[in-house]
């Protein structure tokens, strides 16, 4: 539901007024800074609160949005309970030279060493009001209800020239001093993840950039040592293949992408789930909604269905959270814009598309059981998990398993796995959210779970196993 702030056409007024302050934050940051977990899989409060990364990619929020439409993109995913906004500050749309919503660039010269900055941050005064200030500003926005900004300090193509785009302005030098500044602005607020990268390989046609990235890495942690830091690589890649090593990466991130229906994403967090030393992973960008498979409309289009089966098999593979994409958001695509490979909608149009809705059910229910014990476990199921569209996929805890069907077809499940002497047995709906009991069984030997509907793609459920004496609400309550 829309923010009452921007359903009037005062909106830029009561924005710029001071838009009363959101009913419910998505993350609350007194329970202090992201760390790794004890077991390296997940990431947790300070105070050992579990933490649920839960992404949208926003690559062009800081570059393209204004302050109203920015308000309206956050109050959207803050209602949807996202946890996380991935954002590139020198982005990557000619980034550097064409200018934001308010005519400022981010560096003088397109130098990285001289950020364009201005006296003042008075939002009503142009002259003062500079391209850092709108990042400061919709930072403070994300804070107040209650998102991390997963903040990428450029997009990859001003460090490694791939496919004639850029420019490339980073060397090992100006990279470092640039991290160094970055750190020392934002280093004191409670919002940022660090993500390096940008869609590119550190290392590219035997030419080593891996000194640039690094030096930026260590010139951020020069200044800023409370938050976490990763690397976004490009598609069907992950940061562990270059950088699982690194000291300054905390976790790894997959891009999946786009480039085929079915991406067995799980596969990607399996190998990074086996390495040494271990370090959480998630899939960081996997098939965007509303994009057209393989960049070509004549293979069709993404849907919710297609996001929300990444989202539930990387997770179960051993994700420690995954990030939703949208085509036409992640570039901000509007009128008078040229469409990034096929875009066919507005940003506006595409807020509330059935995939986005149906990310706030992947958090409830991961959330609505103890997350940091969860393992992947395949040997739950009996038979031949299948593959391609039809692959199933479990996860459990000691006291409670989830096992995701894609297809609707009849799972056959190993009991005797976890505790207690009888199990409760529900069905989770990916769409809807809703629980629906199937009984209660002996926890011994093998049972067959029959899911609601008819087999075939889209008629997508999770089983959930809970050992009764654990005493756990409905699933995602």
């Amino acid at each position: 539901m829309k923010n009452a702030c921007f359903l009037i056409a005062a909106a830029a007024l009561l924005v710029l007024a001071g838009c009363a302050k959101s009913p419910s934050v998505s993350v609350d940051f007194t329970r202090g800074d992201l760390q790794v977990s004890e077991n390296g899989r997940f990431l947790v409060h300070a105070d050992g609160t579990p933490f649920f990364y839960m992404g949208d990619t926003a690559w062009e929020l800081f570059h393209r949005l204004n302050r109203e439409e920015a308000e309206q993109y956050l109050e959207n995913r803050r209602a949807k309970r996202f946890t996380v906004i991935q954002a590139v500050a020198l982005a990557e749309l000619d980034g550097l030279n064409k200018p934001n919503a308010y005519g400022d660039r981010p560096l003088l010269d397109n130098d990285p060493q001289k950020p364009w900055t201005t006296p003042g941050s008075d939002p009503s005064d142009s002259l003062s009001y500079d391209y850092w200030d709108h990042v400061d500003w919709i930072l403070g926005r994300a804070e107040e209800k209650g998102l991390f900004i997963g903040l990428l300090p450029t997009w990859g193509d001003k460090v490694v020239a791939i496919w004639g785009i850029g420019p490339v302005v980073f060397n090992e030098k100006n990279a470092r001093v640039y991290g160094e500044w970055l750190g020392k602005r934002y280093g004191s607020r409670p919002n940022i993840i660090w993500i390096l990268g940008g869609d590119r390989p550190p290392v590219h046609e035997g030419k080593d950039y891996m000194p640039i990235w690094r030096a930026m890495a260590e010139g951020i942690r020069s200044a800023d040592k409370r938050h976490l830091m990763t690397y976004h690589i490009w598609g069907e890649h992950s940061s562990s293949g270059f950088l699982h090593n690194e000291p300054w990466l905390d976790f790894n991130m997959i891009q999946t992408g786009h480039g085929t229906l079915d991406m067995h994403n799980y596969d990607f967090i399996e190998k990074d789930y086996r390495l040494e030393p271990v370090k959480p992973t998630l899939d960081g960008e996997s098939a965007y909604e509303d994009h057209a498979v393989s960049w070509d409309p004549k293979n069709g289009w993404f849907d919710e269905y297609d996001v929300r089966r990444g989202a539930y098999w990387a997770l179960f593979a051993g994700g420690l959270g995954h990030t939703y994409g949208c085509h036409p958001v992640w570039q901000m695509m509007d009128q008078g814009r040229q469409p990034i490979t096929g875009a066919r909608h507005s940003w506006h149009e595409v807020l509330d598309l059935p995939g986005a809705f149906q990310m706030t059910h992947v958090r409830a229910l991961m959330e609505s059981r103890p997350m940091t014990v969860r393992i992947p476990d395949q040997t739950l199921i009996e038979g031949d998990p299948g593959e391609g569209a039809d692959h199933v996929r479990a996860t459990r805890g000691e006291d409670y398993a989830f096992v995701y069907v894609p297809t609707g077809r009849v799972l056959n499940v190993r009991l005797g796995v976890l505790s207690g002497e009888k199990l409760r047995a529900t069905w989770y709906d990916p769409r809807t959210g809703k629980a629906s009991k199937i009984g209660v069984f002996e926890n011994r030997g093998e049972k067959a779970f029959d899911p609601p509907g008819e087999p075939g793609e889209g008629n997508d459920w999770v089983l959930v196993l809970d050992d009764v004496k654990a005493g756990y609400r409905a699933p995602g309550k």
